[in-house]
């Protein structure tokens, strides 16, 4: 009987490890980006600085991603994701009645003002989205109607026009705050800024 030699990375259960820790890799990557973005900005962040933070190589970015816009899409899609998925469970998990009043609150604290790289995309980047490349304001705008969506759903008339131009009132209410009280620099100012928009939508 003739024996046929196989390399150890032609197994099938090598090769699937390989494309795990590819996976793996990739996935620390966008994590990485996604807060980089939030933090410093899409200007500000580099791929270098990305690789060097996920403790990689810059040599290696092009095995993962085909360029700098396709990794800036999938961190913009992480961060929106996560930011929608974070109110989501503020939502489900405030007492009946309550949830729209829980996920405004925790939106519109201090601790979302000063975890600019863990928070909302759109409060920390806005204003730059509308000079990025089209795969990444197609991924920021699915995860804007997404939270317009989920805040929809907390209103007594959802599933109403009325409901949904509220929804999307409030959405952009509370960017914007978030946006002004992180731009002061007047502490005061900005609690102010947060509990006055609070107020508004208590009435």
């Amino acid at each position: 009987m003739m024996g046929v030699m196989q390399k150890k990375s032609d197994y099938p259960g090598a090769r699937r490890a390989a494309s795990s820790r590819k996976e793996a890799t990739h996935q620390r990557i966008v994590e990485v980006a996604a807060r980089a973005i939030r933090r410093s900005g899409y200007a500000g962040t580099g791929v270098a600085d990305i690789m060097k933070e996920a403790g990689l190589t810059h040599g290696g970015f092009y095995a993962h991603f085909a360029s700098r816009e396709a990794l800036l899409a999938e961190a913009a899609d992480r961060a929106g994701a996560e930011a929608v998925r974070m109110s989501a469970d503020i939502a489900a998990a405030a007492p009946p009645g309550k949830s729209l009043r829980a996920l405004m609150e925790a939106y519109l604290s201090q601790q979302h003002v000063d975890a600019v790289e863990y928070g909302c995309p759109v409060s920390a980047l806005g204003s730059e989205m509308h000079r990025q490349a089209p795969e990444v304001r197609h991924a920021a705008t699915r995860h804007i109607k997404e939270m317009i969506d989920l805040v929809a759903r907390q209103l007594p008339d959802w599933g109403t026009p009325e409901a949904h131009q509220q929804a999307m009132f409030m959405v952009s209410s509370m960017i914007g705050t978030v946006v002004m009280a992180r731009a002061v620099d007047d502490p005061k100012l900005s609690a102010a800024l947060r509990e006055a928009a609070l107020s508004h939508f208590s009435k």
